[in-house]
Protein backbone atom coordinates (compact mmCIF):
# COMPACT_ATOMS: atom_id res chain seq x y z
CA UNK A 1 0.00 0.00 0.00
CA UNK A 2 2.99 2.41 0.83
CA UNK A 3 4.33 2.05 -2.70
CA UNK A 4 0.76 2.46 -4.43
CA UNK A 5 1.11 5.65 -2.72
CA UNK A 6 4.15 6.94 -4.12
CA UNK A 7 2.99 5.92 -7.53
CA UNK A 8 0.65 8.33 -8.73
CA UNK A 9 -0.07 9.81 -12.46
CA UNK A 10 0.21 13.76 -11.13
CA UNK A 11 3.47 15.69 -11.60
CA UNK A 12 3.43 18.57 -10.29
CA UNK A 13 4.51 21.51 -12.70
CA UNK A 14 7.48 22.25 -10.90
CA UNK A 15 8.72 18.61 -10.89
CA UNK A 16 12.44 18.46 -12.86
CA UNK A 17 12.94 15.11 -13.54
CA UNK A 18 16.86 15.69 -13.68
CA UNK A 19 16.25 14.92 -10.03
CA UNK A 20 14.81 11.20 -10.13
CA UNK A 21 11.79 9.66 -9.30
CA UNK A 22 9.04 11.82 -7.73
CA UNK A 23 9.52 10.12 -4.48
CA UNK A 24 13.45 11.59 -4.32
CA UNK A 25 11.38 14.93 -5.95
CA UNK A 26 9.33 15.12 -2.82
CA UNK A 27 11.27 13.82 0.05
CA UNK A 28 9.38 10.93 0.54
CA UNK A 29 9.68 7.35 1.14
CA UNK A 30 7.81 5.14 -0.57
CA UNK A 31 6.93 3.37 2.81
CA UNK A 32 5.41 7.37 4.11
CA UNK A 33 4.88 6.82 7.69
CA UNK A 34 6.58 3.27 8.21
CA UNK A 35 9.77 4.78 7.08
CA UNK A 36 10.17 7.40 9.58
CA UNK A 37 12.53 5.45 11.59
CA UNK A 38 14.87 3.89 8.60
CA UNK A 39 17.82 6.34 9.54
CA UNK A 40 18.07 3.35 12.68
CA UNK A 41 17.38 0.47 10.56
CA UNK A 42 13.71 0.09 11.86
CA UNK A 43 10.92 -0.35 9.31
CA UNK A 44 7.31 -0.76 10.89
CA UNK A 45 5.65 -3.42 9.37
CA UNK A 46 2.13 -5.33 9.79
CA UNK A 47 2.99 -8.13 12.04
CA UNK A 48 1.08 -11.20 13.13
CA UNK A 49 0.98 -13.09 16.40
CA UNK A 50 2.63 -16.56 15.43
CA UNK A 51 1.13 -18.44 18.52
CA UNK A 52 -0.80 -17.60 21.59
CA UNK A 53 0.67 -15.83 24.11
CA UNK A 54 0.26 -13.91 28.18
CA UNK A 55 1.36 -10.58 28.49
CA UNK A 56 3.42 -9.89 31.12
CA UNK A 57 1.86 -6.28 31.48
CA UNK A 58 -1.53 -6.84 32.34
CA UNK A 59 -1.74 -10.53 32.43
CA UNK A 60 -4.24 -10.74 29.65
CA UNK A 61 -4.56 -13.28 27.10
CA UNK A 62 -3.31 -12.40 23.33
CA UNK A 63 -4.97 -14.99 20.43
CA UNK A 64 -2.47 -16.33 17.79
CA UNK A 65 -3.11 -14.05 14.93
CA UNK A 66 -3.83 -10.66 16.27
CA UNK A 67 -2.22 -7.98 14.27
CA UNK A 68 0.50 -5.03 14.85
CA UNK A 69 2.26 -2.30 13.62
CA UNK A 70 6.14 -3.17 15.01
CA UNK A 71 9.31 -2.17 14.40
CA UNK A 72 11.25 -4.58 12.19
CA UNK A 73 15.02 -4.83 13.19
CA UNK A 74 18.06 -6.72 11.73
CA UNK A 75 19.81 -8.42 14.75
CA UNK A 76 22.07 -10.96 12.96
CA UNK A 77 22.47 -13.82 10.23
CA UNK A 78 21.90 -17.24 10.54
CA UNK A 79 24.39 -18.63 7.68
CA UNK A 80 23.01 -16.43 4.67
CA UNK A 81 19.63 -15.66 6.43
CA UNK A 82 18.74 -12.28 8.65
CA UNK A 83 17.56 -13.13 11.68
CA UNK A 84 14.89 -10.20 12.52
CA UNK A 85 13.50 -8.99 15.41
CA UNK A 86 10.33 -7.37 15.71
CA UNK A 87 9.20 -4.90 18.61
CA UNK A 88 5.12 -4.03 18.75
CA UNK A 89 3.33 -2.75 21.68
CA UNK A 90 0.29 -4.12 23.87
CA UNK A 91 -3.07 -3.29 22.83
CA UNK A 92 -4.67 -3.82 26.15
CA UNK A 93 -2.10 -1.87 28.35
CA UNK A 94 1.67 -0.04 27.57
CA UNK A 95 3.84 -3.03 27.80
CA UNK A 96 5.93 -4.12 24.79
CA UNK A 97 6.69 -7.13 23.04
CA UNK A 98 10.10 -8.60 21.86
CA UNK A 99 9.71 -11.52 19.65
CA UNK A 100 12.65 -12.53 17.63
CA UNK A 101 12.41 -14.84 14.51
CA UNK A 102 14.88 -18.48 14.79
CA UNK A 103 15.72 -19.93 12.08
CA UNK A 104 17.11 -22.45 12.74
CA UNK A 105 14.27 -24.22 13.97
CA UNK A 106 11.26 -22.80 11.73
CA UNK A 107 9.79 -20.73 14.98
CA UNK A 108 9.67 -17.57 17.14
CA UNK A 109 11.14 -16.68 20.49
CA UNK A 110 9.81 -14.15 22.77
CA UNK A 111 12.38 -12.26 23.98
CA UNK A 112 10.78 -9.98 26.78
CA UNK A 113 7.21 -8.66 27.22
CA UNK A 114 5.24 -12.11 27.24
CA UNK A 115 5.30 -15.71 27.87
CA UNK A 116 4.07 -18.71 25.53
CA UNK A 117 1.30 -20.42 26.18
CA UNK A 118 2.17 -24.30 25.41
CA UNK A 119 0.37 -25.79 23.40
CA UNK A 120 3.25 -27.82 22.01
CA UNK A 121 3.10 -31.96 22.05
CA UNK A 122 4.97 -34.66 20.24
CA UNK A 123 2.66 -35.61 17.03
CA UNK A 124 4.41 -38.94 16.89
CA UNK A 125 2.52 -39.67 20.34
CA UNK A 126 -0.88 -38.89 19.14
CA UNK A 127 -0.54 -40.59 15.80
CA UNK A 128 -0.52 -37.97 13.61
CA UNK A 129 1.38 -37.70 10.53
CA UNK A 130 5.24 -36.47 10.59
CA UNK A 131 6.96 -34.62 7.88
CA UNK A 132 10.30 -36.58 7.39
CA UNK A 133 13.63 -35.00 8.41
CA UNK A 134 15.95 -34.46 5.63
CA UNK A 135 18.34 -37.11 6.16
CA UNK A 136 15.46 -39.50 5.80
CA UNK A 137 14.38 -38.09 2.42
CA UNK A 138 18.10 -38.29 1.41
CA UNK A 139 18.17 -42.02 2.40
CA UNK A 140 15.03 -42.45 0.78
CA UNK A 141 16.80 -41.15 -2.92
CA UNK A 142 19.44 -43.04 -2.26
CA UNK A 143 18.85 -46.47 -0.50
CA UNK A 144 16.77 -48.80 -2.33
CA UNK A 145 16.27 -51.22 0.63
CA UNK A 146 15.81 -47.92 3.19
CA UNK A 147 13.09 -47.43 0.81
CA UNK A 148 11.36 -50.65 0.48
CA UNK A 149 11.21 -51.09 4.41
CA UNK A 150 9.85 -47.46 5.06
CA UNK A 151 7.21 -47.97 2.79
CA UNK A 152 6.29 -51.31 4.33
CA UNK A 153 6.58 -50.08 7.53
CA UNK A 154 3.95 -46.32 6.55
CA UNK A 155 1.66 -49.76 4.99
CA UNK A 156 1.52 -51.81 8.55
CA UNK A 157 0.70 -48.63 10.07
CA UNK A 158 -2.30 -47.50 8.04
CA UNK A 159 -3.52 -50.93 8.11
CA UNK A 160 -3.51 -50.74 12.39
CA UNK A 161 -4.93 -47.36 12.45
CA UNK A 162 -7.94 -48.16 10.10
CA UNK A 163 -10.30 -49.46 11.99
CA UNK A 164 -9.45 -46.46 14.68
CA UNK A 165 -10.02 -44.19 11.94
CA UNK A 166 -13.61 -45.84 10.92
CA UNK A 167 -14.41 -45.13 14.67
CA UNK A 168 -14.03 -41.80 14.55
CA UNK A 169 -15.40 -40.99 11.55
CA UNK A 170 -19.01 -43.47 12.23
CA UNK A 171 -18.60 -41.08 15.79
CA UNK A 172 -18.11 -37.72 14.03
CA UNK A 173 -21.21 -38.97 11.58
CA UNK A 174 -23.41 -39.78 14.84
CA UNK A 175 -23.43 -36.52 16.44
CA UNK A 176 -22.97 -34.25 13.68
CA UNK A 177 -25.62 -36.32 11.37
CA UNK A 178 -28.44 -33.54 12.83
CA UNK A 179 -26.60 -30.44 12.53
CA UNK A 180 -29.56 -28.07 13.93
CA UNK A 181 -29.71 -30.49 17.09
CA UNK A 182 -26.14 -30.50 17.42
CA UNK A 183 -25.81 -26.79 17.22
CA UNK A 184 -29.24 -26.41 19.63
CA UNK A 185 -27.45 -28.56 21.99
CA UNK A 186 -24.07 -26.32 21.73
CA UNK A 187 -25.85 -23.02 22.32
CA UNK A 188 -27.85 -24.35 25.42
CA UNK A 189 -24.73 -25.48 27.02
CA UNK A 190 -22.72 -22.32 26.21
CA UNK A 191 -25.82 -19.97 27.24
CA UNK A 192 -26.44 -22.41 30.39
CA UNK A 193 -22.36 -21.32 31.27
CA UNK A 194 -22.62 -17.85 30.59
CA UNK A 195 -25.90 -17.57 33.27
CA UNK A 196 -23.16 -19.02 35.67
CA UNK A 197 -20.52 -16.98 34.85
CA UNK A 198 -22.57 -13.82 34.72
CA UNK A 199 -23.67 -14.96 38.70
CA UNK A 200 -20.53 -15.60 40.00
CA UNK A 201 -19.62 -11.95 38.87
CA UNK A 202 -22.61 -10.77 40.15
CA UNK A 203 -21.79 -12.21 43.49
CA UNK A 204 -17.97 -11.65 43.41
CA UNK A 205 -19.25 -7.84 42.34
CA UNK A 206 -21.75 -7.53 45.47
CA UNK A 207 -19.02 -9.01 47.77
CA UNK A 208 -16.59 -6.28 46.71
CA UNK A 209 -18.50 -3.84 47.13
CA UNK A 210 -19.86 -4.88 50.70
CA UNK A 211 -16.35 -5.24 51.80
CA UNK A 212 -14.78 -2.53 49.99
CA UNK A 213 -12.29 -4.48 48.34
CA UNK A 214 -10.47 -3.49 44.82
CA UNK A 215 -9.21 -7.00 44.14
CA UNK A 216 -10.71 -9.60 42.08
CA UNK A 217 -12.66 -12.31 43.67
CA UNK A 218 -12.08 -15.91 42.47
CA UNK A 219 -13.85 -19.33 43.20
CA UNK A 220 -14.00 -20.57 46.57
CA UNK A 221 -12.91 -24.46 47.03
CA UNK A 222 -12.69 -26.57 50.11
CA UNK A 223 -8.48 -26.14 50.64
CA UNK A 224 -9.11 -22.29 51.30
CA UNK A 225 -11.50 -22.92 53.38
CA UNK A 226 -9.57 -25.36 55.27
CA UNK A 227 -6.45 -23.14 55.44
CA UNK A 228 -8.47 -20.28 56.30
CA UNK A 229 -9.89 -22.16 59.46
CA UNK A 230 -6.44 -23.69 60.64
CA UNK A 231 -5.29 -19.80 60.43
CA UNK A 232 -8.08 -18.17 62.37
CA UNK A 233 -7.20 -21.08 64.78
CA UNK A 234 -11.06 -21.77 64.77
CA UNK A 235 -11.18 -25.33 63.38
CA UNK A 236 -14.97 -25.01 62.27
CA UNK A 237 -16.92 -28.46 62.01
CA UNK A 238 -19.86 -29.67 60.04
CA UNK A 239 -23.35 -30.43 61.43
CA UNK A 240 -22.92 -34.16 60.60
CA UNK A 241 -19.73 -33.90 62.58
CA UNK A 242 -21.38 -32.51 65.49
CA UNK A 243 -24.43 -34.18 65.86
CA UNK A 244 -22.38 -37.58 66.14
CA UNK A 245 -19.98 -35.83 68.88
CA UNK A 246 -22.82 -34.63 70.88
CA UNK A 247 -24.93 -38.17 70.65
CA UNK A 248 -21.83 -39.70 71.73
CA UNK A 249 -21.62 -37.62 74.79
CA UNK A 250 -25.29 -37.81 76.02
CA UNK A 251 -24.77 -41.81 75.37
CA UNK A 252 -21.70 -41.68 77.52
CA UNK A 253 -23.44 -39.27 80.52
CA UNK A 254 -24.40 -41.05 83.72
CA UNK A 255 -28.31 -40.86 83.96
CA UNK A 256 -27.40 -40.72 87.95
CA UNK A 257 -24.34 -37.82 88.49
CA UNK A 258 -22.33 -38.95 91.27
CA UNK A 259 -19.76 -36.85 92.75
CA UNK A 260 -16.94 -39.42 91.92
CA UNK A 261 -17.69 -40.16 88.48
CA UNK A 262 -15.54 -39.18 85.75
CA UNK A 263 -14.96 -39.95 82.37
CA UNK A 264 -11.61 -41.80 83.08
CA UNK A 265 -13.71 -44.28 85.41
CA UNK A 266 -15.67 -45.04 83.18
CA UNK A 267 -13.28 -45.58 80.48
CA UNK A 268 -11.44 -48.34 82.82
CA UNK A 269 -14.44 -49.76 83.85
CA UNK A 270 -15.78 -50.72 80.56
CA UNK A 271 -12.44 -51.91 79.47
CA UNK A 272 -12.35 -54.12 82.32
CA UNK A 273 -16.08 -54.99 81.79
CA UNK A 274 -15.43 -56.40 78.39
CA UNK A 275 -12.38 -58.19 78.77
CA UNK A 276 -12.24 -62.27 78.79
CA UNK A 277 -11.61 -62.42 82.59
CA UNK A 278 -12.51 -59.61 84.13
CA UNK A 279 -9.76 -58.63 87.06
CA UNK A 280 -11.96 -57.08 89.73
CA UNK A 281 -9.24 -56.96 92.29
CA UNK A 282 -8.79 -57.88 95.79
CA UNK A 283 -12.11 -55.98 97.77
CA UNK A 284 -10.11 -54.53 101.02
CA UNK A 285 -11.81 -53.69 104.40
CA UNK A 286 -11.41 -50.32 105.52
CA UNK A 287 -10.44 -49.61 109.02
CA UNK A 288 -12.86 -47.11 110.92
CA UNK A 289 -12.07 -43.88 111.93
CA UNK A 290 -11.99 -43.08 115.53
CA UNK A 291 -15.34 -41.14 115.09
CA UNK A 292 -17.18 -44.14 113.40
CA UNK A 293 -15.61 -45.91 116.57
CA UNK A 294 -17.30 -43.80 119.26
CA UNK A 295 -20.80 -43.64 117.30
CA UNK A 296 -20.91 -47.57 117.60
CA UNK A 297 -20.37 -47.78 121.19
CA UNK A 298 -22.77 -45.33 121.54
CA UNK A 299 -25.65 -46.68 119.80
CA UNK A 300 -24.55 -50.39 121.75
CA UNK A 301 -25.56 -48.39 124.93
CA UNK A 302 -28.66 -46.95 124.06
CA UNK A 303 -30.00 -50.33 122.82
CA UNK A 304 -33.18 -51.09 124.68
CA UNK A 305 -34.25 -55.19 124.43
CA UNK A 306 -37.97 -55.93 124.18
CA UNK A 307 -39.09 -58.79 126.69
CA UNK A 308 -36.05 -58.15 129.44
CA UNK A 309 -38.16 -60.00 132.11
CA UNK A 310 -35.07 -60.04 134.16
CA UNK A 311 -35.39 -56.02 135.12
CA UNK A 312 -39.26 -56.88 136.29
CA UNK A 313 -40.34 -57.73 139.92
CA UNK A 314 -43.50 -59.76 138.75
CA UNK A 315 -43.36 -63.32 138.42
CA UNK A 316 -46.03 -65.74 137.26
CA UNK A 317 -44.79 -68.33 139.17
Amino acid sequence: MGERKGTNKYYPPDYDPKVGGLNKFLGTHALRERARKIHQGIIIIRFEMPYNIWCDGCKNHVGMGVRYNAEKTKVGMYYTTPVYQFKMKCHLCDNHYVIRADPANLDYVIISGARRQENRWDPTQNGQVVPETKETQKRLFDDSMFKLEHGSEDKSTSESAKPRLAKLFNRNEETWSDSYTANQKLRAEFRRKNCEQKGLEEKSRTLSKKSSLDIPLLEENEEDNRIARLLSMKPAKTSEENSVEIRARIVSECLLPSANFSRKRETVAVKILESDKPNLGVVLKRRPTAEEEADVKKAKTNVSLVGDYSSSGDSDC
